[in-house]
């Protein structure tokens, strides 16, 4: 084949790539104290010991999807979203308020109207700094990280005083800043009896197959990826691109919204400090890692999901830091951006196509 080399240099960095990122996870370990061999495999084997470990797995999924086919859609749209964060957490403030607004109310209309609740707020927050970059030129970079840090004090504010728990209050509690317990109703249930799975895990996979169906099959979806690919060229073909880069940020802040609702009504049935757990900041990396497709982005938070559940079991069985899946985390992004950084240099690839590829044509000559 003509171009067969393009195929066979994107295979090399990336199985090299892999290789160095073990390299490296390995001397992560030697420095921590642990045997390379036992924790790699209590990371690998530690997931799938039983179905509902497995289950812990796909809990911790569930966000990473939801935020990370957020992130897809801006990031194709040509915006970085790092803002996740804080849209999350304006979602999960969004929920909990309405969940006690409907309280009574059957569950049927309760729990989409909690959702829909942490959806607007979210893609609020996402149109923030869609429309400061649209209209303004302010690096979605900055805007988004100020706004996570405006988002995390307004949380915190809402935990200490309209959401907080009455209990707490009175002084009969904890003293942790937290709401009360969500109304049943607002709950979202389990979809296997005795696991912690529930039914967010539908709502991530809905949201997946339409965000496919968006961007890929819809005019709208092919004008936010012209955009994204171009935007002179986009502008040149008469392409709003300002328009399609705030509703791509909306949309992107709305499905962290989402993110933070299901977080909240189907994990801790109330609003929590730390709830967020760095989901927002996880999931731009499950974006990248998946392509920035959805068919990607299933399969790659779920290896996030692993990585996360392992924490827990690298504590119990091994002497290993829980902390040292942060660090592997952030090998595998210096791994992604190196692997695109590579993949993307031209010169690079022409040198692979001379050194490998231009003899096998001399030889068959």
């Amino acid at each position: 084949m003509k171009n067969s080399y393009k195929i066979w240099f994107k295979v090399s960095v990336v199985v090299i790539a892999v290789l160095s990122a073990i390299l490296l996870g390995s001397l992560l370990i030697i420095a921590a104290g642990g045997n390379v061999l036992d924790t790699y495999w209590i990371i690998i084997s530690g997931p799938f010991y039983s179905f509902r470990t497995f289950c812990e797995v796909l809990l911790r999924a569930i966000p990473l999807i939801i935020i990370a086919l957020g992130v897809s859609v801006a990031y194709r749209s040509g915006i970085i979203n790092i803002g996740a964060e804080g849209q999350m957490a304006m979602g999960i403030a969004a929920a909990t308020a309405m969940a006690f607004a409907v309280e009574g109310a059957p569950k049927i209309v309760a729990i989409p109207l909690c959702i829909l609740a942490g959806m607007a707020a979210g893609a609020v927050w996402g149109f923030i700094p869609g429309l400061l970059k649209a209209k303004l030129e302010v690096s979605e970079l900055l805007s988004t990280v100020m706004l996570n840090y405006v988002a995390a004090q307004f949380y915190s504010f809402c935990l200490r005083v309209p959401l907080m728990d009455p209990a707490e209050i009175a002084g009969g509690g904890t003293g942790t800043a937290m709401s009360a317990k969500l109304p049943q109703n607002t709950i979202l249930s389990k979809v296997v009896k005795g696991t912690v799975l529930h039914q967010g895990i539908w709502i991530a996979l809905a949201l997946a197959i339409i965000v496919y169906i968006l961007m890929w099959k819809t005019s709208a979806g092919y004008k936010m990826r012209a955009s994204g690919a171009s935007s002179r060229a986009a502008r040149y073909g008469g392409i709003n691109v300002a328009f399609y880069l705030i509703v791509s940020m909306s949309i992107s802040g709305a499905f962290a919204g989402i993110a933070g609702a299901v977080e909240v009504m189907g994990t801790h049935g109330r609003a929590l400090e730390g709830i967020t757990s760095g989901y927002g900041f996880s999931g731009v990396v499950v974006a990248l890692f998946g392509a920035l497709h959805p068919a990607g982005i299933i399969p790659a938070a779920i290896l996030f999901g692993i990585l996360l559940y392992s924490q827990v079991s690298l504590q119990l069985f091994t002497s290993v830091p829980p902390n040292l899946v942060t660090a592997l985390q952030g090998v595998i992004i210096l791994v992604i951006v190196s692997v695109q950084m590579i993949i993307d240099n031209p010169y690079i690839m022409e040198r692979f196509r001379k050194r490998f590829f231009s003899r096998t044509k001399e030889a068959a000559a």
